[in-house]
């Protein structure tokens, strides 16, 4: 007679909280909204393009960033504006195995990042 055990833990995993940007003018319009900012990507350090949605208020989601331990470099690209932020993640410490992300860093000329609780406001102009 074979006796078969299993365990009964739970496996789960914490992913990254994804990371919102919304993309104004300096008369705070939504670019994406009034037609301005119609073609925009975002690539890492690798020239790897990130998957970007775009929700129902004209915001952008970056998708599936984050899950590491240090930091990696990203490049925004539209028809007007370039510019470099980086993200710094970290293992997430708790119950449940993942990553959080710890810090933005916006690096640039003539770029104004507002933290708006839950999403990064970029002036772009």
């Amino acid at each position: 007679m074979a006796f078969l055990f299993t365990a009964c833990a739970e496996d789960c995993y914490n992913a990254p909280l994804p990371i919102v940007f919304e993309f104004v003018n300096s008369n705070d319009e939504n670019l994406i909204a009034n037609g301005t900012l119609t073609v925009y990507s975002i690539q890492d350090e690798n020239n790897v393009s990130l998957q970007l949605t775009k929700t129902d208020d004209n915001k952008v989601i970056l998708e599936k960033v984050g899950a590491y331990n240090g930091t990696k470099n990203y490049t925004f690209y539209s028809s007007f504006k370039v510019f470099d932020f980086s993200i710094q993640s970290s293992e997430f410490k708790g119950g449940c195995d993942g990553y959080q992300i710890n810090k933005l860093t916006f690096t640039g000329v003539d770029i104004d990042v507002t933290d708006e609780n839950g999403y990064y406001k970029i002036v772009l102009e």
